[in-house]
């Protein structure tokens, strides 16, 4: 290379050198994609649109797996969870009773406070979900914590199905681990079960499930952190 072409060449910008020695690692977890391409097809666009959502309103996310859940993380509290099950898919805010003007008459319906998810449109608009992103932030930030009495009233409780409630009493293992379970995890098991459309498809989960109990195992063991 003669001098003029030398001189010729761009030099590089310190700055921008050591911006990219320093830039964040991605703040995707591995095992979301995992938990996501083995979810319901109809669950994916809304699992995709609401990790897409998060982490425009909250650059800061990172995520994580948290009681078998792809959970969203920040300043190490958790912002809100989301889930997907057979037939439809849920979406929870940790501080959902502090988040002002939410709409709460479908948090009955399912886990979450957005009632059972089956398309992107069952949520609310991208403004709206991005406002509750950073409002939950801002409690976060405030140091804001739910009480016993406002975590209770977010969901009614657990009722468990009759036959559910035999097979455990014939197996002490499977019925110590589901008793050992929180609410949430009780939920999951009981509405896996009682979302079969056939009466052999029940018999079958439900078989599943205290086989997977007296493992040990929550529902969604699968995507649990290692």
């Amino acid at each position: 290379m003669n001098a003029k072409s030398a001189s010729a060449a761009p030099k590089k910008d310190p700055a921008a050198k050591a911006k990219m020695k320093t830039a964040p690692p991605t703040s995707h977890d591995p095992r979301i994609d995992t938990y996501i391409a083995a979810s319901a097809a109809f669950a994916q666009p809304i699992l995709e649109h609401v990790r897409a959502l998060v982490h425009k309103a909250c650059p800061q996310v990172e995520e994580s797996i948290k009681w078998g859940m792809p959970s969203f993380v920040y300043r190490g509290k958790i912002l809100c969870a989301m889930a997907a099950f057979k037939q439809h898919a849920t979406l929870g805010f940790w501080q959902a009773p502090n988040i002002a003007d939410a709409d709460r008459s479908r948090s009955g319906e399912a886990m979450g406070q957005f009632g059972r998810l089956t398309a992107v449109g069952d949520l609310p608009g991208a403004r709206e979900l991005g406002r509750q992103v950073k409002q939950a932030m801002a409690l976060i930030e405030a140091g804001v914590t739910r009480s016993p009495g406002e975590t209770a009233r977010a969901k009614p409780p657990v009722v468990v199905p009759d036959d559910l409630a035999a097979a455990l009493k014939r197996n002490a293992k499977a019925r110590a681990t589901y008793e050992g379970f929180p609410p949430s995890q009780q939920r999951e098991y009981v509405e896996w079960i009682e979302e079969a459309k056939r009466d052999q498809t029940r018999q079958s989960r439900l078989a599943q499930a205290v086989e997977w109990m007296a493992e040990g195992k929550s529902r969604n063991w699968k995507y649990m952190a290692k």
